[in-house]
C-alpha cells in the first residue's frame, strides 16, 4: 500500500495525518502550542515550537500506523500563511515568528504607500500593502531590530520553515508567496522590482515551486528519526486556504468555499488572475498550477468564538467534560435557542483589527445592543453572527467581481456546526455544503504530495477521485430577510466607529 502525509502548521497547533492513496485516514496526531502577544495588537510564536510539534506528530503517525518506511511515498505542507521565520547563516531562527494577525506594522505600510501608489502595488503583488503580511513585517523588522536583520541570510514562511527542517531546502510554493507582497502574482515568481524597491536582497527568499511540485526528500537523521525513507518526498504544499481549497475539492472555476478557523476566509477558484483595484479582496497564486484564488479575509473568526469560550464559559468547558463532548457543541446548542439576529445584538468582530473589507489594524470588537434581556447565549449566538455578517462582506465582493458562486463549501472548526452552517446559507442566500472528508488542509497537501509523486495525474483528478460532498444548509428566506436588516446595520457601524477607533489607538 502506498501512503501520503500532510502536515498542517497551524496557528494553535500543527497536525499531522497519514493517508491512504484512496484518500482515506490511517492515523493523525496533533501537538498544541502557545500564542505571545507581548503587546497589544502583536501575535508571535516560537519556531522551536512548530519544529517540534512537526517532528513528533511526523514520527507518531508513522508508529501509529506501522507503515514500512518506503510506502510512505510524499509529505505535503500546509500552513498559517504571513508569517515572518528569519534565520542566519547557520540556519539558526533569529527571532520569534511574527504571525499572520500581527498588527504593528501600520508605519511600514504608510512607507510602502510612500514608495508606490496603492494601484501600483495591486498591479505588480494583486494586494495593497497590508499589515498582516510578510513584507511590512520585514521592513519592521529592519527599521527596529537592524542587528536581526544585518544577521539574516534566510527569510521562510512558517510552513517553509518544516520544510527546512525535513529537507535542508530553502523554497517555497506559489500560494503561500503570494501572501509575502513580494511576488509578482499574475506571473508567478518573485517580483525583482519590489525587492529592489525595498532594498531586499532576493537571495534572502528561496526558490518558487508549483504547489505540487516535489522541493527535496527527508534528510537521512530525520528520516531516521521518524522511521521514514530518505527517498520520501516533500512536495510545495499550500497555504493553509489554498490546501483546504484541495482538501475540499474547491479546483475549478467558479467553485468557492468558507472556511471559519481562528481566521475566517470565503474563497473563490479562477482561471484567471482576476483582481479588485479597491483591493479589498486578495488575489493569490492556486495550489492548482495556472490558476488563481480570490478570498476575503475575516481576522478574528473562530478566534472571537474561542476567545469568549476561554474567558466567560468556564461553565460550559466544565460540562461539556462531565458530558464527554466538545465545548462548541453545548455553545451551539444554547445559541440555536436564540432567535435570529440575537434578540437586537450585534458583534463587530475585530479582535485583532480587520482585512476584508476594511483594511484597518485599528478596529476593534464590539457588542451594539446590549440589554438586560440578554444572556450568555445571546453574546454566544451575536458572536456566530456577526462573524458571518463580516463573511458575507466578503462573499458581496466576489459578486462585484463577476465571479458568481452557486453553492457554497464549508469548511474549518466552524464549517462542523450545523447552526453556523445555516447562518452563511441565510446571508449567501445559497446552498452550503460540506465534505465527507474532514482533514482539510492536511488532506489538500496530501493530495498534492500524491500528484507531485506521481500517484495521480492532476489535482482536478485526484480530487475528483477521493472527495465527495455531504448535503448541507438550505437558505431559509424568512431568515435571509432579517438578515438582510441586522447586515446592513452592521456595515453602518464601522463607518460610525472608524474616527473613534483612531482616537481608542492612542491613547495610553
Amino acid at each position: 500500500m502506498e501512503y501520503l502525509v500532510g502536515i498542517d502548521v497551524g496557528t494553535s497547533a500543527t497536525k499531522t495525518v497519514l493517508f491512504d492513496r484512496t484518500g482515506a485516514v490511517v492515523a493523525s496526531v496533533s501537538r498544541e502550542y502557545p500564542l505571545y502577544q507581548p503587546h497589544n495588537g502583536w501575535a508571535e510564536q516560537d519556531c522551536a515550537d512548530w519544529k517540534d510539534a512537526a517532528l513528533s506528530t511526523l514520527g507518531d503517525v508513522v508508529a501509529k500506523a506501522g507503515v514500512a518506511p518506503g510506502d510512505v511515498k510524499g509529505i505535503g505542507l500546509s500552513g498559517q500563511m504571513h508569517g515572518l521565520v528569519m534565520l542566519d547563516e547557520h540556519g539558526e531562527v533569529l527571532r520569534p515568528s511574527i504571525i499572520w494577525c500581527d498588527q504593528r506594522t501600520e508605519n511600514e505600510v504608510a512607507d510602502m504607500l510612500r514608495l508606490w501608489p496603492r494601484e501600483k502595488w495591486i498591479e505588480v503583488t494583486a494586494n495593497p500593502p497590508l499589515t498582516g503580511w510578510t513584507a511590512a513585517k520585514i521592513l519592521w523588522v529592519k527599521k527596529n531590530e537592524p542587528e536581526v536583520f544585518a544577521r539574516c541570510r534566510h527569510i521562510l514562511l512558517p510552513k517553509d520553515y518544516i520544510r527546512y527542517v525535513l529537507t535542508g531546502e530553502f523554497a517555497t510554493e506559489v500560494s503561500d508567496a503570494s501572501g509575502m507582497q513580494l511576488l509578482d502574482v499574475p506571473h508567478r515568481c518573485w517580483s525583482r522590482e519590489v525587492m529592489d524597491l525595498l532594498g531586499l536582497d532576493i537571495s534572502l527568499f528561496g526558490k518558487v515551486y508549483e504547489s505540487c511540485e516535489v522541493t527535496g526528500t527527508l534528510l537521512p537523521e530525520v528520516a531516521s528519526a521518524v522511521g521514514l525513507s530518505t527517498e520520501t518526498k516533500v512536495v510545495g504544499g499550500a497555504g493553509d486556504n489554498a490546501a483546504a481549497a484541495v482538501g475540499t475539492g474547491v479546483v475549478l472555476d467558479g467553485t468557492a468555499f468558507t472556511t471559519i478557523g481562528s481566521s475566517g476566509v470565503v474563497f473563490a477558484h479562477c482561471d484567471q488572475a482576476a483582481i479588485d483595484p479597491k483591493g479589498r479582496v486578495h488575489t493569490c497564486c492556486a495550489a492548482v498550477p495556472g490558476t488563481w484564488h480570490v478570498m476575503g479575509v475575516t481576522q478574528g473568526a473562530g478566534l472571537s468564538l474561542k476567545w469568549f469560550k476561554d474567558n466567560f464559559c468556564q461553565d460550559y468547558v466544565e460540562k461539556a467534560r462531565e458530558e464527554g463532548v466538545d465545548p462548541y457543541v453545548l455553545t451551539d446548542r444554547d445559541a440555536a435557542r436564540v432567535p435570529v439576529g440575537s434578540d437586537r445584538l450585534i458583534y463587530l468582530p475585530y479582535l485583532m483589527g480587520e482585512r476584508t473589507p476594511h483594511l484597518d489594524p485599528n478596529c476593534r470588537g464590539v457588542f451594539f445592543g446590549i440589554s438586560a434581556i440578554h444572556t450568555k447565549a445571546h453574546f454566544l449566538r451575536a458572536i456566530m453572527e456577526g462573524v458571518t455578517y463580516s463573511l458575507r462582506d466578503c462573499n458581496d465582493i466576489l459578486g462585484e467581481m463577476g465571479i458568481g458562486v452557486d453553492e457554497m463549501m464549508a469548511c474549518g472548526g466552524g464549517g462542523t456546526s450545523k447552526l453556523w452552517r445555516q447562518m452563511l446559507a441565510d446571508l449567501y442566500k445559497c446552498p452550503v455544503k460540506t465534505v465527507k472528508q474532514t482533514e482539510g488542509p492536511a488532506l489538500g497537501v496530501a493530495i498534492l504530495a500524491g500528484v507531485g509523486c506521481g500517484l495521480f495525474p492532476s489535482v482536478p483528478e485526484a480530487c475528483a477521485a477521493l472527495i465527495s460532498k455531504v448535503g448541507g444548509a438550505e437558505p431559509d428566506a424568512k431568515n435571509a430577510e432579517t438578515y438582510d436588516g441586522y447586515h446592513a446595520l452592521y456595515r453602518e457601524l464601522y463607518g460610525d466607529l472608524k474616527e473613534s477607533y483612531k482616537k481608542l489607538a492612542k491613547l495610553g
